[in-house]
């Protein structure tokens, strides 16, 4: 059979697809008798298929044209899988060692097939719910963050090349709308996707609906999550979206990936990383109070930010010289203005983390999609007890983020709050 028209695979149809794409036939060492096939998608959008024979696995996602967890009545652009496939590819050639290889990707079916990462790789997040410790998390994501906003900022870039793949990812609209709807808009109104813990979180949700000072600081995020074409980013860069072993961490999912401000992405991780150390408390028990795993998340965070600022800073210094069109060599070839020049970007782009971090957090506890981190917390008084915690954090973040110089004194904040 030719697969010439959209259609939604099942297992049947998934074998004879991959018996018809030499690019994956090949990875599973063209041996069709002994193939497992597993559907795994617990995310909100797609189909995900782990394929496994002797010979070897690759893992199959495929898009749908609705959200998956809703239904057909909230329709979704399946062109979402072919930005996905453009920014795996883009972030895998910046990055390699922490984004999985793309095999194969079809644009009619909306479909990518690409490395499986085989067990003990879990998702991050629900790492962090167990408790357990990822000593390389920070020099990893740091990298990650650091090589793939530099190399697709104008720092590095003409604007020409920039100009060309802002155009190319301008294409992704329909999930920066839903981005838009859901961290930016939703939490600040009555709308009827929202949810949090009631009754306990009633109030809290109502003071968010009613802040003006807040309202006022989301819509400057959120005019510059819609008009700043700063890099490439990610999109949606949070604990879900990141697979891990002790030594491995590995980026997956960029499907809300365009041109957008570098701080969306690194708030959405150092943001997720947040709200899990305040879930802590409600996952701690008599065996373990979780007290120094909660030391470690702190540590985790203040690492991610300051290794992330040191190489970032570094590829800036090696190609000050290069064909960037941000600061031109001529202009800015001298030591002290150059630092001038970083001190100023760094410090904008740290006040970006923190807004859109918390803006992130508190979508999480008032909008249509929360975490798990909190939602396996059983008893909803302990529950929201953890979330108020991380909702006043995050609203004072938001509304106070130019106040802070360093990830230290957010770190001292936190701590004070306890």
């Amino acid at each position: 059979m030719t697969f010439t028209e959209f259609r939604p695979l099942d297992e049947k149809h998934l074998t004879e697809y991959i018996k018809a794409t030499p690019a994956l036939s090949g990875k599973v060492g063209n041996s069709f008798d002994d193939l497992k096939i597993k559907e795994v998608g617990d995310g909100n959008l797609n189909f995900v298929y782990i394929v496994v024979s002797p010979a070897g696995s690759l893992v199959i996602k495929q898009a749908l044209p609705y959200v998956r967890c809703i239904g057909e009545s909230w329709p979704m652009t399946k062109e979402r899988a072919y930005f996905e496939a453009l920014a795996l590819r883009e972030h895998g050639r910046l990055c390699p060692e922490n984004v999985p290889e793309v095999y194969h990707f079809d644009r009619t079916m909306s479909l990518i097939g690409m490395r499986y990462l085989e067990p003990p790789h879990i998702i991050l997040r629900k790492g962090l719910i167990a408790g357990i410790e990822y000593p390389l998390l920070a020099e990893h994501i740091s990298s990650y963050m650091a090589k793939t906003l530099y190399h697709t900022s104008l720092l590095y870039r003409t604007t020409t090349e920039h100009k060309r793949d802002v155009a190319e990812f301008c294409g992704n609209v329909e999930l920066c709308r839903l981005t838009e709807q859901v961290v930016f808009s939703d939490p600040y109104k009555a709308s009827q996707y929202n949810r949090w813990t009631s009754p306990y979180l009633d109030r809290d949700a109502e003071a968010v609906r009613e802040d003006n000072i807040l309202k006022l600081e989301v819509a400057e995020l959120k005019s510059k999550f819609c008009e700043r074409a700063q890099a490439l980013v990610h999109g949606d860069l949070h604990t879900g979206s990141v697979m891990v072993t002790h030594e491995s961490t590995q980026v997956i999912d960029p499907e809300f990936a365009f041109y957008g401000p570098m701080g969306f992405d690194i708030g959405a991780f150092i943001g997720n990383l947040i709200l899990a150390f305040y879930a802590q408390d409600g996952h701690a028990d008599q065996g373990n109070d979780r007290k120094t795993y909660k030391e470690w998340i702190l540590r985790t965070i203040k690492e991610t930010w300051n290794l992330f600022y040191k190489k970032f800073t570094a590829l800036w210094d090696e190609h000050k010289d290069g064909s960037g069109e941000a600061y031109l060599p001529g202009i800015y070839n001298n030591p002290e203005l150059r630092q001038l020049v970083q001190k100023k970007f760094m410090q904008d782009l740290f006040h970006d983390t923190l807004g859109f971090g918390a803006a992130k957090m508190i979508r999480r506890l008032v909008g249509v999609a929360h975490v798990e981190d909190f939602e396996s917390i059983t008893d909803s008084s302990k529950r929201a007890k953890c979330e108020r915690q991380a909702l006043d954090l995050a609203k004072m973040l938001l509304k106070e983020r130019r106040k802070f110089q360093s990830i230290d004194e957010v770190l001292s904040s936190i701590l004070q709050q306890q």
